[in-house]
């Protein structure tokens, strides 16, 4: 069939590769399989029971939920009304929904559990425009969801079809809140065109079809994991969703996917454990450990000596077997987006026969502008890939990256003079982020436009390619470079707790329990100094690290520090850090 809105997806699939696990939920212990047919015909109900209760073509209905199929019924079921889905994070704070629920006028709100609930419930009365809450499972406060769905009924599927026959690709189809890193969130506004053209376009990258499974677990309410599960569905492969964030080693080994899509934070804290492991082993085993990561980071995939392919099957059946069993055992491919990939890890994992393709993109492109592609040799490591079809990409003379393509949003909801900033006359979006191109066809990011800054000296640092080069160390979980307008480069460091602990029981070191002990103690801080020594080495004299601090605790979302998609909030952390700050510029 032609797909032509978003909805036609679900068809599309039914017609050509119809699942009998199109979706898959654990429940209770154990997988539950939703089929192509019935996840068609519950969206059709839960369609039926929308219009039912008064929802019209342009409405709003927002979702806060963990990944699970009811989410992607929902979404369906809503374009086919006409209506205009608003995703939303369950783990920001309730002042900002709030805020999103007042911009976007939303009349309806489906939420997957009691806390979820809660929140909602206690803003409600700011938000005038709310008429229902439901959940996905019975809670206190809020109406079963499957009181919204409806048998079939002759009059109202009528009005479903005549709803979804004026549906045009150029519509409005959802509204995705940017998590933002200052101030509130942008409503990006994003057409059935939008999202369809990435996933046409990114179909010939994906290297699986029907009968491939794929794991679930990044956020869906973000548009990267929401344009793949279309993808997923455009191609018929399975979706089995994560329980939580903290079950994915099980559910990977359960699953056993072919294709699952991750973020560089999750990757490297993967890494971390294997390396901890790796740090326990003596004699021959642990020779042959660091070895195989000596012979990893060598990676090339233009290609190595006969030799060198020789010894990395060794490393492949000794030790990189272990990983790629860890992670099921099948996978064919791991999609890694929304920051930059520390290009040491993406070395390693590919030489573990786990192939990383690295993308890049933004909530306002839909999101995929570029993708690595194991096609035809189109990978480059320390890239994010070749530009996708019908995308087009130039670098500004100041460095910046443009864009214009079918991926580019309709701008942002109610915010004409924002959208005329990112958005010129001559259709280019200005993405915001500083880059190049390898090869003359290779993106490749090295920071965001507003994030770099001078030195009281005039000297200009980039402290995203800073961090993500300091943050290839085992013993550093997060760090920011500050230094604007002072006379040297500075550091906030995050230390890894648990390498950390690893090394002082290595090292015969007591350096306490808790965090607040640990970055007090005077040879750990002599071994951060070191790590700091080491990769300033990477740097020109004006950007190495002079002075650092270690922080008392973690950055988290649930904190503050981070957004959803895990970005540094800088402003946040610079103000809660202001003792640290004067201690480091005095």
């Amino acid at each position: 069939m032609d797909v032509k809105r978003l909805f036609d997806v679900a068809y599309h699939q039914l017609e050509l590769y119809p699942q009998p696990d199109a979706f898959c939920d654990k429940r209770e212990g154990k997988w539950v399989k939703t089929s192509t047919k019935e996840y068609i015909e519950k969206a059709n109900s839960l369609s039926r029971g929308l219009i039912r209760k008064g929802i019209q073509a342009g409405d709003k209905v927002a979702v806060i939920s963990n990944n699970r199929s009811e989410w992607n019924i929902t979404d369906i079921a809503v374009q086919q009304v006409g209506a205009i889905l608003v995703p939303v994070y369950p783990t920001i704070h309730e002042d900002i929904y709030t805020y999103i629920f007042n911009d976007a006028e939303v009349k309806l709100v489906i939420v997957s559990d009691q806390e979820l609930a809660d929140k909602v419930n206690r803003i409600i009365d700011k938000v005038p425009t709310v008429n229902e809450i439901y959940s996905y499972v019975p809670v206190n406060g809020a109406k079963i969801w499957t009181e919204l769905h409806m048998s079939s009924d002759s009059s109202i599927d009528q009005e479903i079809e005549k709803r979804k026959s004026v549906i045009k690709g150029e519509d409005l189809v959802t509204l995705i809140y940017t998590s933002g890193t200052t101030g509130n969130p942008k409503g990006v506004m994003l057409s059935h065109n939008n999202l369809l053209s990435n996933v046409l376009a990114c179909e010939p990258r994906l290297p699986v079809g029907k009968d491939a499974i794929a794991l679930s677990f990044l956020p869906v309410c973000h548009v990267y994991e929401r344009m793949l599960l279309y993808l997923y569905q455009y191609t018929g492969v399975s979706i089995y969703f994560a329980e939580s964030m903290d079950t994915i080693g099980d559910n990977l080994r359960e699953v056993q996917p072919n294709v699952f899509t991750a973020v560089p934070r999750l990757l490297e804290k993967v890494y971390d454990k294997i390396m901890a492991k790796g740090e326990e082993l003596t004699g021959v085993k642990r020779k042959l450990f660091f070895w195989a990561i000596a012979l990893g980071e060598e990676y090339d995939v233009l290609g190595k000596s006969a030799m060198y392919k020789f010894k990395l099957g060794i490393a492949r059946k000794l030790i990189f077997s272990k990983w790629k069993a860890a992670l099921g055992g099948k996978v064919e491919v791991v999609a890694s987006g929304s920051a930059a990939l520390n290009p040491r890890l993406a070395r390693i994992f590919m030489a573990a026969g786990v192939p990383i393709m690295e993308g890049y993109g933004l909530t306002e492109t839909s999101p995929v502008i570029s993708v690595n592609w194991e096609k035809d040799n189109l990978v480059r490591i320390g890239t994010t890939g070749t530009v996708i079809d019908k995308v087009t990409v130039k670098i500004a003379d100041d460095g910046e990256i443009l864009v214009k393509g079918p991926n580019v949003m309709l701008g942002y909801y109610k915010m004409p003079k924002e959208t005329a900033e990112v958005i010129d006359a001559e259709g280019w979006f200005h993405t915001g982020d500083i880059g190049t191109l390898v090869e003359g066809k290779f993106l490749k990011i090295t920071d965001r436009k507003k994030e770099i800054f001078k030195t009281s000296g005039g000297k200009y640092i980039a402290p995203q390619l800073m961090e993500n080069k300091f943050k290839e160390s085992r013993f550093i979980e997060q760090i920011i470079i500050i230094g604007e307008n002072q006379k040297m480069p500075g550091a906030f460091i995050v230390p890894a707790i648990d390498a950390v602990k690893e090394w002082a029981k290595l090292n015969g070191v007591d350096c306490g329990n808790t965090q607040e002990e640990i970055i007090k103690n005077g040879k750990v801080i002599e071994r951060f100094q070191q790590e700091v020594d080491h990769y300033n080495t990477f740097f020109g004299d004006w950007e190495r690290v002079k002075r650092f601090e270690l922080t008392p605790d973690q950055w988290t979302v649930g904190t503050g520090e981070m957004t959803p998609t895990l970005k540094l909030k800088r402003k946040v952390i610079m103000a809660k850090y202001d003792d640290l700050f004067k201690k480091i510029y005095g």
